[in-house]
């Protein structure tokens, strides 16, 4: 077929943004319980709303929660762990009153704790043996008077409603997570932090004895400072294993059952990270087959694998299947269900035989918005950088089996950086990228120094210098594209997310290579985030920047806000008015800022919204008023209608 040719950006494409916000239904907190598989699925036409699903023995897939419940938890603001299943009883916190619902399968919901204002919990494990319920728990009842939020983990009863509160286990650190119970019901695990840390940071993993009467003999058997744990578990076995960083790698360790007198075993040690950065509850990346052997996934240089680890070969045997990203695992018997995705493979639930390696599509809802002939694979990058070293990314070039770039030109690029700052991308097909490419954007996403998946001193490449290294490796990223001939340097655009807005305002101020920028509820003053952002994050930035108040200049000069006379280039914002991690005022201040100078910026708030757009209508309109802007700047037609933006400072 004879391609049509136009101008990059102005191409059309049967990737619409009212397609990929009713079509993008977000997948999270995989469960196997008795043979029936549960997960959550986000729905922007519900208004975002979170439900769980089961798909039963039979294959029968349904909803299973109230439709007016939303089984989201608000603890550390992130959630993450909002349910957990046990014999067929769904225990889930619903988002609206932040209490413990108790749900068959049949029958309506019952309320495990009071309405009391202010008690949020995560991260439930039952206890079948005494039909109690273990999980985090935060307390917000004294927060309005300006103290800070307590986390503890409690226990109360997962049958009988327990409306008069519950008990204290642990209590003392700033952040728990992990409660998880041995066979017997007689051992808890669990993790624990304090300010300034972040789990990825350092954190600690503590054993006690459960009784009646309480938790009992708390010892910490691994973590520290500067050791970062994840996911512990308890083996059939009641072995207690858990991921530490401690080699400079994410990699699986053990502990003999007795705990006190052993040293951690590292199981299979390898270059690889078989952990990410917890920022939601929940988080797994491995289960067992048997007290011998373990499914584990692992990823280097930005690319996950999954395999088998056999204890007693020391043998680790990877699966061939299609997949590049994996997330969730779960174990029951000879059967891993999981979350993976692929650049040919929209995110979806599979199910694994084990032993024979046979693979199947439990649920992909979001399959079919890209046709395949129209898929941009990403190519993996490596690139020069500050300080002689390198950094990493996926480049995807634009494609359409309908349209060519007109003679002589070159695309304009889209540089995306992930949140966090602390996470990283990955390969699996994103409508949301294919969306540009589609078009005739090329896009560079981009996993900066300070990124997980290429080991600890990688991730650690940020401290102290959070909107210095990563804005480096985002201009270089560009540069780099820009010598290879693959884009064109007079087109250069950025946007970013929460973190990565701020690195995308920071890259605007602080170099000149970017032609505009698009941030979605960025950071901009990093003091005001200081002042007004909640508990999990409120003393991040001593890390990324430099400790506060006593280093304040530091902070006050790497805030966007407070370089506005550096900002030459055009900036669209984007803003949830219901923002707690970021409050919309950060956005506001920087618009009139930018106004006042007479910059081209445009705004566009959302009611309802909170960190992060979950409603349909909001994606949809963010999608389109990004392209918008972009044809305003860089002068190209668009193919389609798109209700237009108010570009203050703008002539056409």
């Amino acid at each position: 077929m004879n391609k049509k040719m136009a101008d990059y950006g102005s191409w059309k494409s049967s990737v619409i943004a009212e397609k990929i916000a009713a079509g993008t239904i977000t997948l999270s907190q995989v469960v196997i319980d008795q043979k029936d598989i549960y997960w959550i699925e986000g729905r922007p036409t519900e208004g975002g709303r979170n439900t769980i699903v089961r798909r039963d023995k039979q294959g029968v897939v349904t909803d299973v929660i109230d439709s007016s419940h939303n089984a989201r938890t608000r603890v550390h603001e992130y959630g993450g762990g909002s349910y957990v299943v046990s014999d067929g009883i769904i225990i889930y916190s619903n988002f609206l009153d932040q209490r413990l619902y108790r749900q068959g399968k049949t029958g309506k919901p019952t309320p495990l704790t009071s309405s009391q204002s202010g008690q949020r919990y995560a991260d439930a494990v039952v206890n079948n043996i005494s039909n109690q319920l273990i999980c985090v728990n935060e307390d917000h009842s004294k927060s309005s008077s300006g103290d800070e939020p307590v986390n503890q983990i409690v226990r109360l009863s997962s049958v009988i409603p327990s409306l008069n509160g519950h008990e204290v286990l642990v209590s003392g650190s700033d952040f728990y997570s992990n409660p998880r119970i041995d066979s017997s019901g007689t051992k808890l695990c669990w993790v624990q932090w304090n300010h300034p840390s972040m789990p990825w940071d350092g954190c600690e993993l503590w054993v006690g004895d459960l009784t009646q009467d309480g938790l009992k003999s708390p010892i910490k058997v691994a973590g520290g400072n500067n050791e970062a744990v994840f996911q512990p578990e308890w083996s059939p076995d009641d072995k207690l294993f858990y991921v530490s960083d401690k080699s400079g790698w994410w990699n699986l360790y053990r502990l003999d059952t007795n705990l006190s007198k052993k040293v951690p075993e590292p199981v299979f040690p390898s270059q690889a990270e078989y952990a990410t950065p917890m920022w939601v509850f929940g988080m797994k990346t491995y289960g067992f087959i048997s007290a011998e052997r373990i499914i584990c996934t692992y990823t280097n240089k930005g690319i996950w694998s999954l395999g088998v680890i056999d204890f007693t070969s020391n043998k680790l045997t990877p699966f061939n299947l299609p997949y590049t990203d994996y997330s969730s695992i779960n174990v029951l018997g000879d059967t891993a269900v999981f979350k993976a995705g692929s650049p040919k493979l929209s995110t979806a639930i599979v199910s694994l035989d084990v032993n024979s390696g046979a693979h199947s599509v439990i649920s992909n809802p979001s399959s079919g918005m890209v046709q395949e002939e129209d898929i941009s694979v990403p190519e993996i990058i490596e690139f020069p950088t500050e300080n002689q070293l390198t950094a990493h990314g996926f480049f995807y070039s634009p494609k359409n089996r309908l349209f060519e770039g007109t003679k002589n030109t070159k695309p304009p690029l889209l540089v995306k950086i992930h949140g966090g700052p602390t996470g990283s991308t990955n390969s699996s097909l994103s409508p949301g990228i294919q969306y540009w490419t589609t078009r005739g954007f090329a896009i560079l996403d981009i996993n900066y120094g300070g990124s997980t998946g290429y080991g600890t001193p990688y991730r650690q490449r940020l401290d102290g210098k959070w909107g210095i290294v990563d804005v480096a490796d985002c201009v270089n990223g560009a540069k780099h594209l820009v010598v290879r001939g693959d884009v064109d340097q007079n087109k250069l655009a950025i946007d970013g997310g929460s973190a990565g807005g701020f690195t995308t305002l920071a890259a605007l101020a602080f170099s000149d290579v970017f032609k505009a920028g698009a941030s979605f509820f960025g950071v901009t003053d990093l003091e005001a985030l200081a002042r007004d952002t909640h508990k999990f994050e409120s003393r991040y930035l001593h890390r990324l920047i430099a400790p506060y108040p006593s280093q304040a200049a530091i902070w006050q000069d790497r805030s966007p806000i407070n370089n506005i006379d550096k900002i030459s280039s055009p900036v669209i914002l984007f803003q949830g008015l219901e923002d707690k991690v970021v409050p919309p005022n950060q956005a506001e201040s920087m618009v009139e800022a930018l106004k006042s100078r007479g910059l081209q910026v445009a705004y566009i708030a959302y009611q309802g919204e909170q960190h992060g757009f979950r409603k349909a209508e909001n994606i949809k309109r963010t999608l389109e008023a990004e392209l918008y802007f972009y044809s305003k700047i860089f002068r190209f037609e668009l193919p389609e209608e798109i209700t237009s933006v108010d570009i203050y400072n703008f002539k056409s």
